[in-house]
């Protein structure tokens, strides 16, 4: 198993939406980064990831989802009265993937990024969520850094 990090701006869709979805499950669309959209279909059923809150007054990770669908094309870059359309995307040979994620849990609290960056020179260093200038909605996540932002959310 792998693990992830997935950014969402909370007032475009945040943990707790996720939480009233039917069955917990949602489709994750909208990426239009190629980088991100590689490491989309990288994922593997049951990887998990950390739900992470951006551009928001407290950023951070939010809560635990896991993959329960690989990488399939974007509809919603097909589609015109969608903000995410690319006319040059093409359903023959799509250039946009998504996954579909199901909650694991929320958090007890969140992690916010603060708290994470105070760990960047140590068990959190390589943490690529706290690389300079780093942008991607999607990204790798150690097993070493996943068990020890748990461990942040127990206080250890």
């Amino acid at each position: 198993m792998k693990y992830w990090l997935l950014k969402s701006e909370p007032g475009s869709f945040s943990i707790d939406d996720l939480a009233r979805s039917p069955r917990k499950t949602t489709g994750w669309d909208g990426v239009r980064n190629y980088q991100a959209r590689n490491l989309l279909r990288d994922m593997r059923k049951g990887d998990e990831a950390f739900f992470y809150h951006s551009s928001c007054d407290v950023p951070g990770v939010a809560g635990i989802v896991k993959i329960v669908r690989e990488a399939y094309p974007d509809h919603t870059a097909f589609d015109p009265d969608d903000h995410h359309f690319d006319p040059k995307s093409d359903p023959d040979n799509p250039r946009w993937y998504m996954v579909d994620v199901q909650l694991v849990r929320k958090l007890d609290r969140v992690i916010g990024l603060r708290e994470l960056k105070s760990h960047a020179a140590g068990k959190l260093q390589g943490f690529q969520l706290l690389a300079r200038g780093s942008r991607l909605s999607v990204m790798p996540v150690t097993a070493t850094q996943w068990k020890f932002v748990l461990a942040l959310e127990a206080g250890k």
